[in-house]
């Protein structure tokens, strides 16, 4: 417990060191006459090199895959982050996130789909965007995305600057267009003034507005949970009905680890599992639309599961409404969930592991241990476009856990 206090008081000097210094300096007036200062310090978990490029600190730095010990090894080390953004670039970018402004109503920011208070999704099984039109799939979470090399839940897109292209232009998400973007932004008096402190450019470009929220997005890290302790050498921070979960979570009976491979847990690879699709709805075909590859038909990319506890509605369809569902859901039996008449490729994981109904319980224990918002990025109070800084106002949707 001592342990534990302590990493949560550590995080919390860190937090409070870096996210409070980089919004308004005025607290009163119009907008376009608050004088805008970014921040000057790394984000918690980061530190400046000798450049000011915001870098990644982390107990898994010092790990390698060679240290891997069996199914999905504690110590083993990361894939490569993206990191090397400044402070305020950074602070620019969560600024941006959490405006309106960037949608073609004011109405829809980054932050309408990805609500920090519900691990950076907003609990729905399909987004919405603007006019309250409806998105195909559930809004995946962002912690540790500096952290993937694909995106999407189709795996189509290879940045993070060419993922939010879609949202930003789609026509039933934030609806704007590169043109509209630019001019608005640009008429923003506070946005010029701050894109001119990131970039030490003028004027601002679509590129800078697609670096600052990457940068901002990179930030959010979640690698302080009560499974990273415990994989750092600290056995108590796990009950025991948790480390048997962990077990489970590892054996060759059950594979878990096999695709959501610690410390991300995922192996960012596209996987068949031939997850059911809402009633009513026609078979997703996912990975194929993009690459046209049949055997990717029904694939999608293996999520992360950090903070999952907090992510429900789950599955790229939002399927299932509690993690003890999902779990369940491996346990049917292979491809009992395919549409007749489908003829898709399973991946070779799924099979039917015949978990009893406590081994599923413990899975559920063991999910809870990732949780970890210690990290959390403060919502702005404000932002330069005057209007109201925009989160999913939508209650969490989470199974309840002691």
């Amino acid at each position: 417990m001592m342990a534990k206090a302590l990493a949560s008081l550590m995080a919390a000097a860190l937090l409070g060191l870096v996210t409070g210094g980089a919004a308004v300096a005025a607290a009163s007036g119009p907008q376009a006459d608050r004088h805008w200062q970014l921040a000057q310090h790394c984000p918690a978990g980061f530190v400046a090199d000798e450049a000011q490029r915001c870098r990644l600190r982390t107990l898994y730095r010092g790990y390698s895959s060679i240290q891997n010990s069996g199914v999905g090894g504690l110590k083993t080390g990361l894939p490569v982050i993206r990191d090397g953004f400044t402070p305020q670039q950074i602070d620019l970018g969560r600024l941006l996130f959490f405006d309106p402004a960037l949608s073609a109503d004011d109405t829809v920011a980054c932050a309408s789909c990805h609500n920090p208070d519900q691990g950076f999704s907003d609990g729905r099984a399909h987004s919405t965007g603007i006019g309250n039109r409806s998105v195909q799939r559930s809004a995946p979470s962002l912690w540790n995305v500096g952290l993937q090399q694909r995106f999407m839940w189709d795996g189509s897109k290879a940045s993070l600057e060419e993922q939010m292209q879609g949202p930003l232009f789609a026509d039933n998400e934030m609806g704007t267009t590169p043109e509209q973007l630019l001019h608005t932004l640009r008429a923003i008096p506070g946005y010029v003034m701050l894109f001119e402190q990131a970039f030490a450019a003028t004027p601002i470009t679509l590129q800078q507005i697609y670096s600052a929220i990457t940068a901002f997005e990179t930030s959010l890290i979640s690698l302080n949970s009560r499974y990273d302790m415990y994989a750092h050498g600290f056995h108590e921070a796990l009950s025991e009905p948790e480390i048997e979960g962990l077990n489970v979570f590892r054996s060759f009976v059950a594979r878990c680890a096999e695709c959501h491979t610690p410390p991300l847990f995922s192996n960012q690879q596209i996987a068949v599992i031939g997850a059911p699709e809402p009633d009513g709805l026609p078979l997703d075909i996912g990975a194929q639309g993009p690459t046209g590859d049949p055997k990717l038909r029904g694939g999608f990319k293996v999520p992360s599961l950090r903070n999952v506890a907090l992510t429900a509605p789950y599955m790229h369809s939002g399927r299932f409404a509690t993690l003890r569902e999902t779990v369940g859901f491996y346990t049917g039996g292979r491809g009992h969930a395919v549409p007749e008449g489908e003829n898709i490729y399973l991946h070779w994981h799924i099979w039917e592991p015949r978990l009893s109904d406590a081994e599923l319980d413990s899975l559920v224990d063991f999910l809870h241990t990732l949780t970890d918002e210690g990290y959390k990025p403060r919502v702005p109070e404000a932002v330069p476009s005057g209007l109201a800084p925009v989160t999913n106002p939508l209650e969490l949707v989470q199974e309840s856990h002691p």
